[in-house]
């Protein structure tokens, strides 16, 4: 939905400047594009509205939860310097959360560890 939002405000700023001059100097190129751009808008519109009301039904709640967890929240980013090396969280039967930290992984032998060099020679 993003990208969404961000095609039109895109193609409200290009269709701007065209609206601005008068329809007789304009090109088939830009009637074009503003014939598809408008089309575009009117498609979308619906989906916008929809938009604007999921935000207005879950914006107090998520302003809520940031809240009371951002704190906690940030106090943990802190922490955790590398997200990289930990597994997907887990959430046990009882509520409780894990988040483990992934097993390293021994790395392998050399196969000529252990092994003497000859007298003037030099391991590379």
């Amino acid at each position: 939905m993003k990208h969404v939002l961000l095609i039109s405000m895109i193609t409200a700023g290009i269709a701007a400047p065209a609206l601005s001059q008068e329809d007789n100097s304009k090109s088939l190129m830009e009637q074009g594009a503003e014939l598809f751009f408008e089309g575009l808008r009117k498609e979308m519109e619906p989906a916008l509205d929809d938009l604007l009301g999921l935000a207005d039904e879950f914006g107090p709640a998520m302003q809520s939860f940031l809240r009371e967890m951002g704190p906690a929240l940030a106090e943990l980013g802190a922490e955790i310097k590398d997200w990289s090396a930990y597994e997907a969280p887990e959430i046990l039967p009882n509520g409780d959360i894990i988040i483990r930290r992934k097993q390293a992984e021994d790395p392998p032998e050399p196969e000529n560890e252990g092994e003497e060099l000859p007298e003037g020679a030099t391991d590379i």
